[in-house]
């Protein structure tokens, strides 16, 4: 059985969103990020990114984590591209041509969007988002994703999926890195494809599971 490793409020969201999709059982191991504790290492404390039980799983102390039938993959997206070739179905590579553009699609999210898109979400989780240096970093952040948000624009003209006519790995994969920039609604208003598209995934059914599991979390 597939076991994930990691908190829905975290980078693990995507995963767990991805089993949901798949349909397929999963075993859930909460692990908390340790910059959330007072003392990650207390003998009281829940098994978080600095536990021995965890870092014997990932010695990075990073979450997410998936095993399957013993296989250990250790980052959320490359997961996520395993979980869609193992398991098959409408979210796999029909094709070796489609199986490299998702990877292709998966790694430019990765790359070219997450590392600017994760500087707004956390700015606004420290509540610096109204502060001089706050409003700073996230002005930088989205003039460096104006030009991913047009490549994406242009991309979807005639479509509605990342690739093939369908709802797929690639798809969710991006979505999941997007959703960091949504508090940025002028951005989204510029690229009204983007915008659109990124809606019908969180309309899907499994997404919609996942965030209400994320929900009942503490924060």
């Amino acid at each position: 059985m597939l076991t994930i490793y990691g908190v829905y409020r975290s980078r693990a969201s995507r995963n767990y969103w991805m089993a949901g999709e798949l349909g397929i059982a999963f075993k859930s191991v909460p692990v908390v990020q340790a910059y959330r504790l007072a003392d990650p290492l207390a003998a009281d404390a829940p098994v978080n990114t600095r536990s021995a039980s965890f870092l014997a799983i990932n010695p990075m102390g990073l979450i997410p984590a998936i095993e399957d039938d013993g296989l250990v993959l250790t980052e959320s997206l490359a997961n996520n591209l395993y979980l869609a070739r193992k398991y098959g179905g409408p979210l796999a590579p029909a094709d070796l041509r489609e199986e490299g553009l998702m990877g292709n699609w998966t790694m430019w999210a990765a790359t070219e969007v997450e590392p600017h898109a994760v500087r707004i979400i956390l700015t606004h989780d420290a509540g610096t988002q109204n502060s001089d240096e706050g409003r700073a970093k996230i002005t930088t952040a989205v003039a460096a994703l104006g030009k991913a948000f047009a490549f994406l624009e242009n991309h979807l003209d005639g479509r509605d999926h990342v690739v093939g006519e369908r709802f797929t790995v690639a798809d969710l994969n991006l979505a999941e890195v997007f959703r960091y920039a949504m508090s940025q609604i002028v951005l989204f208003d510029q690229h009204p494809r983007v915008k659109a598209w990124l809606e019908r995934c969180q309309s899907r059914p499994a997404f919609k599971a996942m965030m209400d599991a994320r929900s009942h979390e503490a924060a």
